[in-house]
């Protein structure tokens, strides 16, 4: 399916955190988008825009009035490389033209080779499936040559009962088809009905693993440096200790000692620039999607209580101390994004050096261009692109090729190669 409206979510029934009311200037604000004041019209309803709850206005940066977006010259190609696969979740290349990948609500893993699906043994009983969580980001160890080591982020229904959210790490025999769990690196990533589960996955070029995860859609977990909810976290891949840089490395609570930044709803997507700097993408409300360039022990702003109130701002300015403005936003209303990647390699002329960025209702991709300094400049969405449905994940091959995948549900998803034009 390929809505094309806006479907309102049912409000969240999750937990309150009590906290004094808003700044002045916060509550003015709210009061000019009223509906009749100023002649401003009334803003859509402060519920969440997630998967399968956005159209794009893909004009938005660090404000609204930026570069708007380029749909002219042909950019790319596409090819059909699988169909009928449902709901896959997140894609990666284990070398000899294979390619691993997840699939969430049926809690599977595949390789695909030669134009053939071949699922995996994996003891997916263990993975809890509600909602926007089940089986979501994967990431192959560097090493996987050598170590035939990977890791998965899932929900996870505990021994003593409730859910959570886990990174796993597993190793895939030789021959791929079974895998083997080695260890748990991160449980108690906060879950309630499932909705905002996050969950992305990137291993680092100092070898650290980068997650981002979900809220769970309760109030309390993003401004909480003791809860692994509405956070990146960055520790190391094989024994889950913190990273030693971390900003609260040395912190009493040990949930702490992992976060590398927080105020985050649900980190959709996260990666590294090849100069090195860190990036997210993230779900906004019903708007304000945001890009966020990572500084670690920045607060990005995300504070909805008390209650879940949809209506505060991606970045609220209202809170104590600084909170860092996104790079790129959606603006009103949202588009949705998903998993991204930027894009290496000359044959991708003016899409070289962008940021892929794959959209779920909005059924389409952007490149996103942000200069050196990490400020946004244009967007192109190339019209070849916008005939597949829902876009979930896009990553790049060794070869230097994109692959993308499209989140239609009903047995109606594809794998899709995209190759410059």
């Amino acid at each position: 399916m390929t809505p094309t409206t806006s479907r309102p979510l049912r409000p969240s029934s999750a937990t309150t955190s009590r906290r004094p009311p808003r700044r002045l200037g916060t509550a003015v604000a709210a009061l000019l988008l009223a509906p009749g004041l100023l002649g401003a019209p009334a803003p859509a309803p402060a519920l969440a825009a997630e998967d399968g709850d956005v159209t794009a206005r893909s004009t938005g940066g660090s404000t609204t009035d930026s570069a708007p977006a380029v749909r002219r010259a042909r950019l790319v190609d596409v090819r059909v490389m699988k169909a009928g696969l449902d709901v896959p979740w997140d894609v990666r290349s284990i070398g000899h033209r294979t390619l691993l990948f997840t699939q969430r609500d049926s809690a599977t893993l595949h390789t695909f080779h030669a134009g053939r699906v071949r699922k995996v043994r994996f003891p997916s009983g263990r993975v809890w499936v509600s909602g926007e969580t089940g089986l979501m980001g994967l990431e192959v160890d560097p090493r996987f040559a050598r170590n035939r080591r990977f890791y998965t982020c899932q929900g996870h229904t505990r021994s003593g009962g409730g859910h959570e959210v886990r990174v796993v790490a597993w190793t895939l025999s030789k021959d791929d088809r079974r895998a083997r769990q080695r260890d748990v690196l991160v449980s108690g990533i906060p879950a309630t009905s499932g909705r905002h589960g996050g969950c992305r996955l990137t291993v680092l070029a100092s070898g650290a693993l980068l997650v981002g995860t979900g809220d769970a859609a309760t109030s309390s977990n993003p401004q909480d440096k003791t809860s692994l909810g509405g956070k990146t976290l960055r520790l190391n891949r094989f024994t889950g200790r913190p990273w030693p840089s971390n900003p609260w490395r040395h912190a009493a609570n040990r949930k702490k000692r992992l976060v590398f930044t927080y105020g985050h709803r649900n980190v959709q997507g996260v990666m590294q620039r090849r100069d090195g700097t860190l990036w997210s993408i993230e779900h906004g409300t019903y708007r304000d999607d945001e890009v966020n360039l990572l500084r670690a022990g920045g607060n990005y702003g995300w504070d909805p209580g008390p209650g879940y109130d949809e209506s505060a701002p991606m970045t609220d300015h209202s809170l104590p101390g600084r909170q860092r403005s996104a790079r790129w936003r959606s603006g009103n209303p949202t588009v949705a994004p998903s998993g991204g990647t930027f894009v290496q390699g000359k044959e991708w002329g003016p899409l070289a050096g962008t940021m892929a960025m794959a959209v779920l209702k909005d059924s389409e991709m952007f490149f996103l261009r942000f200069d050196a300094d990490g400020r946004f400049v244009r967007s192109r969405r190339p019209a070849q692109l916008t005939h597949y449905g829902r876009l979930r994940t896009v990553v790049q091959l060794p070869g230097g090729d994109l692959v993308a995948l499209t989140s239609n549900g009903d047995g109606n998803d594809k794998l899709l190669r995209i190759t410059p034009a």
